[in-house]
């Protein structure tokens, strides 16, 4: 089993940043591909961006990309999600997920946090 909690979320205004945290404990961090995904109201739960277990490989959807950093430490059993130059549109639940080993860009993750909310006003 692996825990993971999520943390970071809030309010922000348009343009502003806010980091996510994960902290995952239980099984040995790093042999788990680490992934963020968000859902708002009323869609589906959309991947957001994702990173192999040793950090070398990093994914994005097209939406987030050049704003937002997924990163990991493993010493600390944490991923991170830096997000800058937030927008409206990025307002939904944050949710982190592990997956042994391989890195994948659909839902199929075996570990889920109950996430955090991300709310940007315009």
């Amino acid at each position: 089993q692996v825990q993971l909690v999520e943390s970071g979320g809030g309010l922000v205004q348009a343009g502003g940043s806010l980091r996510l945290s994960c902290a995952a404990s239980g099984r040995t961090f790093s042999n788990y591909a680490m992934g963020w995904f968000r859902q708002a109201p009323g869609k589906e739960r959309e991947f957001v961006a994702a990173i192999s277990w040793s950090g070398s490989f990093t994914y994005y959807v097209d939406s987030v990309k050049g704003r937002f950093t997924i990163s990991r430490d493993n010493a600390k059993n944490t991923v991170y999600l830096q997000m800058n130059s937030l927008k409206p549109e990025d307002t939904a639940v944050y949710y982190c997920a592990a997956r042994w080993r391989m890195v994948v860009t659909t839902p199929q993750y075996d570990y889920w946090g109950r996430g955090t909310q991300v709310t940007v006003s315009s």
